[in-house]
């Protein structure tokens, strides 16, 4: 993961903000019950980006690897605006109960730096608020592995039933790291993409000229979009 990662040790107390209140949150079952809607709809969310990127990972289709993962990236941060949203999760439990061993994700992350080699590495200004710097290199392969990671660690509570303990924990991590992880990275796929389709070489000023006033059709256009694509991640189609 890029060193933007706030660890977070298992076991370890939780915080409680002690900020102005946010939109009101959802009630919340306990050990046992049934998730409300709100809770089975954020898990619906991260188990659906978990299997998509892993699917993705396989290189089956490569062509549309980055459109796929932008679309992901998106979803998945709509999830996260909405944990961001309401009041801090309070778990019923002081201490994190032991969700047993972390998921190995470096199968992952090879498959998606193996498939995602030309454009893997971008650049990014960790806090935009904070004091002017430099910015700092870091790999969307790297970065998605280990989204897919925390958030499997919340899945192993959902399912084991502590809905409580799951969404306060992708709360936590979406303020602390996948939040800030995932615009970034969705930030460079969306640049990636931009770059393609207005046939801007990476590295390149766009120079502003509207692709739809070439006389293609809509389908030939989305045709010339997926051979840059490919052309630009270095696959043939």
């Amino acid at each position: 993961m890029s060193d933007r990662t706030i660890n977070q040790q298992p076991h370890t107390p939780h915080q409680q903000s002690h900020g102005e209140p946010g939109a009101q949150a959802p009630h919340i079952h306990g050990h046992g019950s049934e998730p409300d809607d709100f809770a089975v709809q954020i898990a619906d969310s991260v188990e659906s980006f978990v299997l998509a990127v892993t699917e993705v990972a396989k290189g089956d289709e490569p062509g549309s690897a980055v459109s796929l993962l932008l679309l992901e990236v998106s979803q998945l941060l709509l999830a996260g605006g909405r944990l961001g949203a309401i009041e801090d999760v309070v778990p019923e439990d002081r201490f994190e109960p032991d969700a047993g061993p972390e998921p190995d994700g470096e199968q992952l992350r090879e498959r998606l730096a193996e498939l995602l080699a030309p454009i893997d590495v971008y650049h990014e200004v960790f806090d935009p608020y904070g004091p002017p710097e430099k910015p700092n290199a870091f790999r969307i392969s790297d970065d998605l592995a280990g989204v897919v990671s925390e958030l499997q660690h919340g899945l192993t509570h959902y399912r084991e039933g502590r809905i409580s303990e799951a969404l306060w924990w992708w709360q936590f991590s979406y303020l602390s790291n996948w939040g800030t992880t995932c615009t970034a990275v969705l930030r460079a796929l969306q640049s990636l993409i931009a770059h393609v389709r207005l046939d801007s070489p990476i590295g390149a000023v766009p120079d502003g000229a509207d692709t739809d006033d070439d006389g293609l059709t809509d389908e030939q256009l989305e045709q010339q979009a997926g051979d840059l694509m490919a052309a630009e991640l270095g696959l043939g189609r």
